[in-house]
């Protein structure tokens, strides 16, 4: 984890390091807070969830429409694309490992690839990474980037200059800096959403979710937005964990964070633009124009998960976060993509986590060709140098997931 560079906050080396990734490890969904809660956190309220409430409700739901995961085994295709295009020098300022992994399929057939937190260099012959520019080394390390992939090649735009890479989400001043969510396209202008995180004093901890942006980007010309616009912040809920297209609506979710627990929120807009008015599940099954109703769905999911519609029902897939440090990715179902999901299913255990590794922000991939879900999930460790001894370790893994 390399929370290092630019304007995340600043960097520690050594075995006694905190978490080097950009992604703090109550961003990284482990279960537990970590870093000091944002100004809008207060302690969760004895609450029951929307699905707590109506549990029969919930039970006719989860039988009428469920899914049933068959099996997951590993998308070799894409595990391999991202492992022998980050070994490969033919390039200094393109990607050698990140985390987020959101995409999006473009027009002509491309396919976006979303990253937060991304080494940018040179990978050497035995498998490590020099470290970081801002300690002496000359990896470059950016809060997000974009990779295309066509035709089984990969490419990586980021902003700024061969020689002077910037995030294509520049930051507003050295004390903001952004991480990506889940993307859309509205009218063939690509929409991807960050979270804006800042600095509120000098120590290492000193940060916090500050707001909701979404960018919106050019296809043909990706290396910077066309314009920024603020989107709903005032609740303490950051959009889009995960972003779904359904029935003449864009759903867009959410996580409430408290560290342990963290709650699901859903909103939806009109149409295929996130730019469109807002409103909000509530606790009673209903809709509002007004975000304070925004109601806590279910307990348990990440930072980043997603729901998509498989056969007549909905699946969401999420690193189970009900304990800490899970290796769990789950499933659950729904009828609908406003939920209530339910009916818990084993999808996979990480084979990575153990040690001074974690994995984290499993989510499905719908728009990408497989026999069932095309399904990510991130790595990192808890020791800055690992990811300097060891460059597989910050890159993503990739599975199918079937159903019956």
């Amino acid at each position: 984890m390399t929370r290092t560079v630019g304007s995340s906050p600043p960097p520690r080396t050594g075995h006694d390091a905190i978490p080097l990734s950009p992604r703090p490890l109550a961003i990284a969904l482990l279960g537990f807070t970590a870093v000091p809660q944002p100004a809008w956190a207060a302690p969760p309220k004895p609450v029951p969830t929307a699905q707590q409430q109506a549990p029969a409700q919930t039970a006719k739901a989860s039988a009428a429409c469920a899914p049933t995961v068959a099996g997951a085994t590993p998308n070799l295709r894409l595990t391999s694309l991202f492992t022998k295009y980050g070994n490969d020098n033919n390039r200094l300022d393109d990607w050698t490992g990140a985390d987020g992994t959101y995409s999006l399929k473009l027009p002509g057939g491309r396919e976006l690839w979303i990253f937060s937190d991304t080494f940018l260099g040179k990978v050497n012959p035995d498998g490590t990474r020099p470290p970081v520019v801002e300690e002496g080394g000359t990896t470059v390390f950016l809060n997000n980037t974009f990779a295309v992939e066509r035709d089984g090649r990969l490419s990586t735009i980021h902003g700024g200059t061969p020689d002077a890479p910037k995030a294509v989400m520049p930051p507003r001043d050295e004390d903001h800096w952004y991480w990506a969510g889940d993307a859309t396209l509205a009218g063939g202008v690509v929409e991807v959403t960050y979270q804006e995180y800042e600095r509120f004093g000098p120590g290492a901890w000193d940060w916090r979710w500050h707001r909701n942006v979404v960018a919106r980007f050019s296809p043909g010309r990706l290396d910077r937005p066309l314009s920024v616009h603020d989107l709903p912040s005032g609740n303490g809920v950051s959009w889009a964990s995960g972003i779904l297209r359904d029935g003449g609506y864009t759903y867009v979710y959410g996580v409430e964070d408290h560290g342990s627990p963290k709650y699901m929120h859903i909103a939806r807009v009109k149409g295929n633009s996130l730019l469109g008015p807002w409103e909000y599940r509530t606790a009673d099954g209903g809709w509002s124009p007004d975000e304070a109703d925004s109601a806590r769905i279910m307990e348990g999911v990440a930072n980043e998960y997603s729901v998509s519609k498989v056969g007549s029902g909905y699946v969401l897939i999420t690193h189970d976060t009900t304990e800490p440090l899970n290796p769990t990715i789950v499933a659950y179902s729904a009828c609908s993509p406003a939920g209530p999901f339910t009916g818990k299913q084993h999808v996979y255990t990480t084979p990575e986590t153990g040690g001074n590794i974690f994995t984290y922000n499993a989510h499905a991939h719908p728009e990408i060709d497989g026999p069932g879900l095309v399904v990510s999930y991130n790595v990192n460790s808890f020791v800055n140098t690992d990811h300097y001894d060891d460059v597989s370790i910050y890159r993503p893994r990739f599975l199918d997931v079937t159903f019956t």
